[in-house]
This record gives C-alpha cells, sequence and structure tokens, in this order.
C-alpha cells in the first residue's frame, strides 16, 4: 500500500465518519418533536415541554457548528502537511527522540486545547446560562479549565514518557510493558479518583448524620453491603444538574452524591438511585467492565505495535522519516473503524448493565421509588424523552428513559 493510498484512505475515514455522525444527529433531531411515550407525559406541562425541545435542538446547532469546524480544521491540517510542519518544530527545539514525541504531541495539545476554548465557553455561559444550568462563573471556568492543562500535560506526559521509554528500549515489544502500565493505571484511578484527583477540582464532605444517611446505612446493611464512605460534592457550583456516582474498591469503595441530587430528590428515591448503583458493584459490573476496556486496550495496542514502525504511515501524513509519534497519529485515525466497532459493542454491554442495575433496584428496594427519581432527574435536566433507535444504538451507554420505566414498570 502506497503512502498516497494510506493518506486518501485517511481523508475518507475522516469524512465518513463526520457524515456517519452528522446523519445520526439528524436523524436524532427528527425526533424532538415526536410525543413523548405514554408513561412519560405526565413529565411535562406543555411549556416545559417546549423548553426541553428548544434545549435539544440549540445543542444540535452547536454540536453541528463545531463538528464541521473540528473536520474542516483536520482535513485542512492534513492538506497542508500540519503534522510535518509540527514534526520539524519539534525536532528543532529537541534532540533526544523521546523528547522530541513529547513537545510535538504538546504542541498539538496545546493547539487543540486553545481552538476548543471558545467552543466550551459557549455551551457554557450562553447555552446552558439560557436554560438555567450554569451556576459556574468565568473565574472558575478558567481555573478549571487551566487545572485540567496542566494535569493532563504532567500525568499524559509522564505516561506518554514511560510508553516512548518502553517503545526506545524493546522495539515493538513495547505494547505489553504499555499494557501492564496501562492496567496498574486504570485500577489506580478505580481506586483513587475520589481521593486524589476530584478534590483538585471539588470539595467532598461526609454526609451528615441524619434521616438520609440512616435511610443509606439501614439499606447497606440489609444488603450486606460494606459502606461507611457516603460524601456529598459540590456540584452545585457548576450545574444545577444532578448525579452520583460510585468509585473504588474493598475500604475504598465510596458513594458519592452531589448536592443538586440530595435537593432535587426525597430521600426514599435517592436510596433507590443508589441501590442502582450498589447492584452495579453486586453485579460486579466495574469489574467486568474494567477487564472488557483492558481487553480493548491490549487489542489496540498489539495492532499499533503492527503498524507504529511502518514508513508509509509517516509519509502518508507527510513526513519522510518514520518515528512512534508519527506513526502513532496515523494509526489513530486508521483504527476509527474498530474503534467505531467496539464502541458499539462496549454500549450494548453497558445498556444490558444498565437494565440488570435496574433490577436489582426494584427487588432489593423499589421500583415505584426508582421510577419517581428518574423521572425527576430526567426533568430537571430536559433529557430527551423520545431519542431515534439509531443514535441509541450508536451512542447511548444507557437505556432510554422510555424502556427503563417499562422494564421497571413491567417487572414490579
Amino acid at each position: 500500500m502506497t503512502s498516497e493510498l494510506v493518506f486518501y484512505l485517511i481523508l475518507g475515514l475522516i469524512v465518513f465518519n463526520f457524515l456517519l455522525e452528522s446523519l445520526l444527529d439528524y436523524l436524532n433531531y427528527t425526533k424532538f418533536d415526536v410525543t413523548p411515550p405514554e408513561e412519560m407525559k405526565d413529565l411535562y406541562d406543555e411549556n416545559e415541554y417546549e423548553r426541553s425541545q428548544a434545549y435539544k435542538k440549540d445543542k444540535f446547532k452547536f454540536g453541528l457548528v463545531q463538528s464541521f469546524f473540528s473536520v474542516a480544521l483536520i482535513l485542512i491540517f492534513l492538506g497542508v502537511d500540519g503534522f510535518e510542519f509540527v514534526n520539524a518544530i519539534a525536532n528543532r527545539y529537541a534532540e533526544h527522540s523521546i523528547l522530541v514525541s513529547l513537545l510535538f504531541f504538546g504542541i498539538l495539545f496545546t493547539g487543540s486545547f486553545l481552538l476548543s476554548l471558545p467552543f466550551d465557553y459557549y455551551f457554557t455561559f450562553v447555552i446552558e446560562e439560557d436554560y438555567d444550568f450554569n451556576t459556574s462563573t468565568v473565574a472558575l471556568f478558567c481555573k478549571d479549565k487551566l487545572k485540567s492543562f496542566l494535569l493532563t500535560v504532567v500525568l499524559g506526559g509522564i505516561i506518554l514518557g514511560l510508553i516512548l521509554v518502553f517503545y526506545k528500549s524493546v522495539g515493538t515489544d513495547f505494547w505489553w510493558y504499555t499494557w501492564i502500565l496501562v492496567a496498574l493505571i486504570s485500577v489506580l484511578l478505580n481506586m483513587f479518583y475520589a481521593r486524589l484527583i476530584v478534590p483538585l477540582f471539588n470539595k467532598q464532605t461526609p454526609l451528615e448524620e441524619g434521616a438520609l444517611r440512616t435511610e443509606i446505612e439501614k439499606y447497606a446493611t440489609k444488603m450486606n453491603f460494606n459502606l461507611k464512605n457516603i460524601f456529598v460534592i459540590d456540584g452545585s457550583k457548576r450545574s444545577k444538574k444532578a448525579n452520583a456516582y460510585f468509585s473504588g474498591f474493598g475500604s475504598e469503595k465510596r458513594i458519592t452524591l452531589y448536592d443538586t441530587l440530595i435537593k432535587d430528590l426525597d430521600n426514599e428515591e435517592i436510596v433507590a438511585v443508589l441501590a442502582h448503583e450498589v447492584g452495579h458493584y453486586k453485579k460486579n459490573h466495574i469489574l467486568i467492565n474494567l477487564f472488557s476496556s483492558l481487553l480493548i486496550t491490549g487489542f489496540t495496542l498489539w495492532l499499533l505495535s503492527l503498524f507504529v514502525s511502518e514508513p508509509v504511515l509517516a509519509q502518508a501524513l507527510g513526513v519522510e522519516k518514520p518515528s512512534f509519534h508519527i506513526g502513532l497519529v496515523a494509526f489513530s485515525f486508521l483504527y476509527a473503524p474498530i474503534s467505531l466497532v467496539t464502541g458499539l459493542l462496549t454500549n450494548i454491554l453497558s445498556r444490558k448493565f444498565e437494565f440488570q442495575a435496574d433490577d436489582f433496584a426494584r427487588s432489593t428496594y423499589s421500583a415505584q421509588q426508582l421510577i419517581s427519581g428518574l423521572k425527576k432527574l430526567s426533568k430537571k435536566s430536559l433529557s430527551n424523552l423520545t431519542p431515534h433507535p439509531a443514535y441509541v444504538f450508536f451512542h447511548y451507554s444507557h437505556p432510554p428513559l422510555s424502556e427503563r420505566l417499562k422494564n421497571l414498570e413491567n417487572n414490579s
């Protein structure tokens, strides 16, 4: 396969992915005005439903502009040999191959970060602000972005640096060492994310003694679920949207409630939502997801090891001398079809797990309280009640609300 053919293959995959995503977005758009299913007709009054439709349409238009800008930029960048230009800069200011690669990705990441800032700002302070979701300030927004940038540069730089050391030391066998490294990092992040990363952005406080904590502990005892770490996170300083999540293993496992969730739901509904999260733990979904993610990562790294050193990949991006960083960029474009398939399989598995967690909450606590809680959360976030089936198939990690409600009502 010639470098020219690889170049046009890359262009074709980028355009195909853009057209597919645009088609799915449009199909989803055509369902925005559909009458909600019978089980959800009581969720909104007429004015509220019109507001939810307007929110979805504004997000659709914004996403279309953003994706068109991104694809146009990538195509122009490829057309003018942008990767060769960045590679030349990296080689000019660094001599060691590892430093060249780090500088190369540093330039690309910084450029991507800066270009995405106006879109992130508009979404937060125009769209989310218009629909009364945003509670962040410009100062907090900037601080968050700076922290995210520095965290990515530091942690990403360390991880990438180690991968480059593996590649320089053992050649194409680097994928084994990288796989082990990724596995260790994944386990550590699952264990200590809430303790190490979250505090950089949010304040977490133990749930105070009272009726809610008593109800949660009562359920945990009933389930023989050792749970001492129940925290409240100050999500309201950025958004009025609510959430809750389970993290960690062993002594590090904890449940984190957004303060907005506590405000929006009553105690029984919160416990029902937590029962769903406990269901994920009891059904070993967290471990299965971690294991499947590592399998996909191992497969991806193995494929990368087969192609990363191929001169034709570097030449396709306008670079004569092959290198790890150029090979990685070219591979990331060519891997898109496989990524699409693995993403579909992951979403199918995730949707199945969500039904199982709902069933667990229904059988161990209350279907009606979970139904009530899910309806309130959906209404509060103006979520899409009528998504297109194709969009759900490709993008949803959770079943649509209507399907979850039917499952809970039919089995209650």
